[in-house]
């Protein structure tokens, strides 16, 4: 990269030849001008000089990554400084290596600095390189995918070559489909070594994105259709599902919520007739993530009597014929592919039944403290997101002579944020230490009720933490795209995180009555 003083910098002035800096970098604006959004005039005003302050006020970091850096010729830099340069350009290569990551910006990461009994050395290398991947090849290009409500399917394949579907998955902690992997797991981690925390780690740098529908279109549909096959389905069905999902080249869904069987699980309607060979299905299903792109679904159906003792999961082939998928237009995880399942006489193959007959239920159970788990780390990682995000915006917006941040009732508000954000943080990490260390068998009954408590914490938690990051962006957060593009998203993104896995007055209840269950009246 090429070196330019600012004096050099400063003969590039008018509207014919337009150069800036911004943090030390130069820039050659003048094709960019008539595209500028704020107008030509605003850039021409900085022509020659350093917009650093400027282009802060006014953009978060994606569009820098997104629409800047093309633009940059250079570095600012003394005559002949060429190293400087260089080095100005690319971080040194030992600096990278010191220590965890960490965000600069006061509770925008968890306490990596903390003594910690939960992570070591390739906990802390897997964070940097899932970090430098989100960070590259996913978060600048997040409002974009959002605003075509479509992730391109580049992003899975490209996931799945980083082994993040691996890990995101559940495949990564059952070693007994090591084999089925595409690419193995992140950093060349050993399917013996890797754990929970490691989950946790991919599931938390995704979502530091902070765009639900890029989450769920990655790990949300994944996360919770393809267990029951991991784990119930036969070897045969295991061999033609998981390689072709897990390297982001087919997509699988979970179909069990319908119109009128939401929470209500035991009582869902739609039917798997006997028919010989095959089994013949009608119904309907509703709010179906992935559904949209999906070539697998995992489906629930009633092929018993009534409640949950007549239901079992059929794996149903996209092309079927009788079966279609339609998007569906909804608040937010734009991008996910939210759609209206019908099924009209599809006849699904018996060697497609998951598991056994009638047992549908429990395969579903068994997942829901993964899947619950999982809606835990997304939502705490966006409340922080909000924190983050809200605390840069009042460390340069000044509003009555001083920065937003110097005003008590400001502070006031981070710190009720923060709270709510590590209290959760810290629940988070000692449930998923007894998911490592309890036997599979006792889970379910120890770790349901707190597991169903903790979902409502998390999802309360990031419900008021973008409620409060909205109110310090003002209209900024009013706004799609700019700096406040992630607190926006968000707020969007609540009831999503709050509803999904059993709404709060569920899991509230379900946490209580598990903890009754424990006591002698």
């Amino acid at each position: 990269m090429k070196t330019f003083t600012v004096e050099e910098v400063a003969k590039h002035s008018s509207a014919n030849d337009c150069w800036i800096i911004v943090a030390d970098k130069v820039f050659d604006v003048t094709k960019f001008l008539s595209e500028h959004p704020g107008g030509k005039k605003v850039l021409v005003k900085m022509a020659g000089k350093d917009a650093t302050q400027q282009f802060n006020n006014f953009h978060n970091d994606a569009i820098m990554e997104r629409v800047g850096l093309p633009m940059q010729i250079g570095v600012i830099g003394a005559a002949g400084d060429a190293p400087a340069a260089e080095a100005a350009a690319k971080p040194a290569a030992a600096e990278e290596k010191q220590g965890p990551v960490a965000s600069p910006i006061p509770y925008g990461d968890p306490a990596f600095d903390f003594n910690s009994p939960h992570y070591t050395e390739s906990h802390i290398r897997l964070r940097k390189e899932m970090r430098a991947f989100v960070e590259k090849e996913l978060m600048p290009f997040c409002h974009e995918w959002s605003e075509a409500k479509e992730v391109p399917k580049s992003v899975l394949k490209r996931c799945g070559e980083v082994g993040l579907l691996n890990a995101v998955s559940g495949a990564g902690t059952s070693p007994h489909v090591a084999s089925l992997l595409p690419y193995g797991l992140p950093c060349g981690i050993a399917p013996g070594e890797f754990d929970i925390f490691h989950e946790f780690i991919c599931v938390d740098e995704l979502s530091r994105a902070g765009s639900g529908g890029l989450v769920w279109a990655v790990q949300g549909g994944l996360a919770i259709a393809l267990p029951p096959v991991l784990h119930f389905g036969s070897d045969e069905m295991r061999q033609r599902v998981v390689p072709g999902v897990l390297s982001g080249d087919k997509v699988i869904s979970l179909a069990i919520t319908e119109p009128s069987a939401g929470s209500d699980v035991a009582n869902l309607t739609t039917t798997a007739k006997d028919g010989g060979d095959h089994f013949v299905v009608n119904g309907e299903k509703k709010w179906i993530t992935q559904g949209l792109y999906a070539d697998f679904y995992v489906t629930a159906c009633r092929t018993g009597g009534e409640g949950m003792g007549g239901i079992s999961l059929l794996l149903i082939d996209r092309n079927t014929p009788g079966f279609n998928a339609r998007a569906m237009d909804c608040q937010g995880m734009w991008g996910s592919g939210t759609s209206y399942l019908t099924m009209e006489d599809v006849k699904v193959p018996k060697a497609n039944l998951i598991g056994e007959i009638n047992q549908g239920f429990k395969y579903i159970m068994h997942n829901f403290n993964h899947e619950r788990l999982g809606i835990v780390m997304q939502a705490n990682r966006m409340a922080r997101v909000c924190v983050e995000e809200a605390f840069k915006h009042a460390l340069k917006r000044k509003t009555f002579g001083q920065p937003l941040v110097q005003h008590a009732v400001i502070r006031n508000k981070f710190g009720h944020c923060i709270r709510q954000v590590e209290a959760t943080h810290a629940w988070l990490e000692s449930i998923m230490y007894q998911v490592k260390t309890l036997p599979v068998k006792d889970q379910p009954r120890v770790l349901g009720g707190p597991i169903a408590l903790l979902k409502a914490q998390a999802t309360q938690t990031v419900e008021y933490c973008a409620r409060e990051a909205a109110q310090i962006y003002g209209g900024l957060a009013y706004t799609r795209g700019g700096q406040g593009e992630k607190v926006e998203r968000i707020y969007r993104e609540v009831r999503a995180f709050a509803i999904p896995g059993g709404s709060e007055e569920i899991m509230l209840d379900l946490g209580v009555r598990q903890a009754l269950k424990q006591v002698k009246l």
